[in-house]
């Protein structure tokens, strides 16, 4: 047996300080809080000392416990899907103001992962239904594992899919977090040795997806709808190009750090 403190003393000299409290709390199912409040707590840190080895080895947090929030939501993730950043938030803070006076019906979301964007738009619209694409079934098994858990199951449609491709059905919203990391660049080693690379990698310049994607979007949208696509933060410019080839108009929307990381798309009239 051990303490709390001990344990987390013991682990902050192999990981960071903050992911070995996460890593705790997750142990003993409890919140972070709770744990700080709580030092003197003792265990049996068995699961805790191999949580903390596999995270010394570069093991994501979010991938050991199974677990990431994102939009206050609680989601399952599994090394089958993207972890959730909190800059793909920027995704739905801007749908709301994008929809402030037309609340969305029907909602897409293309490469829907963990189901992470469809599920916090449809947390913010209860009266929408949506649709998740994925090209990978795995991927959709985790996202269709968070629709049940969270109650969205019978407002959710999962499918199989590339992009927008043979989707007959048009959308008042449509969400998207694609590949956007160039073939080679320097990724932290946690991200590159665990993390899907179908889900990280568009080619040379990061914009391969872009080009298959972008062009699909007007085809997508009901009238008035609109479609918003997350970035690398130095692809504004070349992915607002494809879009005025396509015919659409975008705006960027920037994260906290004050980085681009979205566009907002409409159709031109």
């Amino acid at each position: 047996m051990t303490t709390v403190a001990e344990a987390l003393r013991d682990a902050a000299q192999q990981i960071d300080r903050f992911d070995a409290e996460v890593l705790m709390a997750a142990a003993l199912r409890v919140d972070r809080g709770a744990l700080l409040l709580d030092p003197d707590r003792q265990f049996r840190p068995l699961e805790f000392d191999n949580w903390v080895a596999r995270r010394a080895g570069g093991e994501p947090v979010a991938y050991i416990t199974g677990r990431r929030e994102f939009w206050s939501l609680d989601l399952l993730v599994t090394p089958a899907v993207l972890i959730p950043r909190p800059d793909s938030e920027t995704l739905i803070e801007a749908a709301l103001v994008a929809c402030a006076q037309h609340p969305p019906a029907t909602i897409l979301d293309l490469g829907t992962g963990s189901g992470a964007l469809l599920l916090a738009a449809l947390a913010e619209w209860p009266a929408a239904t949506g649709l998740g694409i994925d090209a990978s079934a795995a991927a959709l098994a985790v996202a269709a594992d968070n629709a049940r858990r969270l109650g969205f199951g019978d407002r959710i449609a999962l499918e199989l899919g590339n992009w927008g491709q043979g989707l007959r059905q048009r959308f008042d919203l449509v969400l998207c977090n694609p590949p956007y990391v160039e073939t080679g660049a320097a990724l932290a080693r946690d991200v590159r040795d665990h993390e899907p690379a179908s889900a990280l990698f568009a080619g040379v310049d990061g914009l391969d997806d872009y080009r298959v994607l972008v062009p699909q979007l007007p085809g997508l949208l009901a009238a008035g709808g609109i479609a918003i696509v997350e970035i690398g933060w130095t692809q504004a410019k070349a992915v607002m190009a494809l879009a005025a080839a396509a015919g659409m108009a975008a705006t960027v929307r920037r994260d906290l750090a004050g980085r681009d990381r979205c566009l907002v798309l409409r159709p031109e009239d």
